[in-house]
């Protein structure tokens, strides 16, 4: 049984598989942790067929036993971040080629009621006013992101629902819903800039010169200020050794150089039932909890979950 925090503010973010929690929002996770909010992280997977893309970790050993040493990797990272953890069941479908089927019984080949099953069942025993995860396009097109976005979708809609998943326990009602906007072309761009303004070789040079020629980014509703936890971020990250290789890639930039350009993670405000200004007119939040901590403030759990309810209602 999950062990709800007095603060009776709980913040949950759903990934598809390890390591993406360390890669997508990690310092958001970190400091909301740090501040007292009770933050869980749901991953729908557990990265069975990823690729081992640290050549130093690249051994048969270890690609035999990749199941148990990504799940002590999250383990170690979860530590790291000050937050908990929990597994959905689901394996891992891999990135399958231009044509090729999806590996049967994996995650995106489910229904999205059953992919949902699970998760609608951790909504209503954790009950968090806020949700973190992709946008409908996953962020980049692995399957198990785009499913993770339609199941945590469904399972935000069914738990509300009191005559949808009837076994998964009672109705909860999410008041937030945010997709991440990490990595985007943006942020590369500002440290390109920043980097060869200062006389400094840009790793990120080569990645922008081939970025697709893709649709405009959803907005930014929302900057999170985390700078302060960007260390602890990357120690989480480089915990998931088999997917991190120190100095190269996400590792590469000057970490002093992100700070002083883009020292927060930022997020769009996808659905609100809170008593909140609107984003709609350019305004930016700077907290994700933004028109819920009035309601939340002072009061149990229990009956924190019951404002949610009258205010969203």
């Amino acid at each position: 049984m999950l062990i709800q925090h007095q603060s009776g503010l709980r913040l949950l973010a759903v990934h598809a598989h390890p390591d993406d929690e360390s890669s997508k929002g990690a310092a958001t996770l970190a400091r909301y942790a740090a501040e007292g909010v009770d933050v869980l992280v749901a991953t729908c997977t557990g990265g069975e067929r990823g690729s081992v893309l640290n050549p130093a970790m690249d051994t048969p050993e270890v690609r035999a036993d990749l199941a148990r040493i990504r799940r002590r990797e999250m383990a170690s990272a979860r530590e790291i971040l000050g937050v908990r953890q929990q597994f959905l069941g689901f394996v891992d479908s891999g990135m399958p080629g231009p044509g090729d089927p999806l590996p049967e019984g994996c995650f995106a080949a489910q229904p999205v009621e059953v992919a949902a099953g699970p998760l609608v069942a951790l909504i209503r025993e954790f009950r968090p006013q806020v949700v973190i995860t992709y946008d409908e396009t996953g962020g980049y097109p692995h399957p198990d992101h785009v499913m993770t976005h339609r199941a945590t979708l469904e399972a935000i809609e069914a738990a509300a629902d009191g005559t949808r998943y009837r076994e998964a326990g009672e109705p909860w009602q999410v008041a937030k819903l945010y997709y991440h906007l990490a990595l985007s072309r943006a942020w590369f761009q500002a440290l390109h800039d920043a980097m060869t303004a200062k006389g400094m070789p840009s790793p990120m040079g080569e990645l922008l010169a081939g970025w697709p020629d893709t649709p405009p980014a959803l907005a930014t509703t929302t900057r999170i200020a985390c700078a302060e936890q960007f260390a602890v971020r990357d120690a989480a990250l480089l915990a998931h050794a088999t997917q991190v290789q120190p100095g190269v890639a996400f590792m590469a930039h000057p970490r002093d150089i992100e700070r002083e350009v883009w020292p927060t993670e930022d997020y769009h405000l996808a659905r609100s039932l809170a008593a909140a200004p609107s984003t709609g007119d350019g305004r930016v939040e700077t907290d994700l909890f933004e028109g819920l901590r009035p309601e939340f403030a002072g009061q149990s759990s229990k009956d924190a979950g019951q404002s949610s309810k009258e205010g969203c209602g």
